[in-house]
């Protein structure tokens, strides 16, 4: 049984910002990769959202926050969300990122 999935705004514009970046430094079939990539990801963590490992940051707005690497080729990039009722994607980033800071920060634009 997969659970619901809800993504939220910020992972919204994570997604989309990562979009434009490769449409601009790559080309339109790697950018479709990499959604499809991060949708998939999604499909598998709904299935099974023990898959990722639980982090344990500092900010009590991270605590019991899951990270699970984007499927390859686009395995840097982190997918973080929270599982419960639903499953909960929060942020899609770089990993070699200052991740404890940037999870709160509002994406880039």
């Amino acid at each position: 049984m997969s659970l619901e999935i809800s993504i939220a705004r910020r992972a919204e514009q994570d997604m989309t910002l990562q979009y434009r970046w490769y449409l601009e430094n790559a080309d339109f079939d790697v950018a479709e990769r990499y959604l499809l990539a991060v949708h998939e990801t999604i499909q598998s963590i709904a299935g099974q959202p023990d898959l990722g490992i639980r982090r344990h940051f500092a900010a009590p707005e991270l605590a019991s926050i899951r990270s699970i690497q984007v499927r390859r080729p686009f395995d840097r990039h982190l997918l973080f969300y929270w599982d419960g009722d639903t499953l909960r994607i929060e942020r899609v980033m770089h990993g070699a990122r200052d991740l404890p800071r940037r999870l709160l920060e509002e994406p880039e634009s």
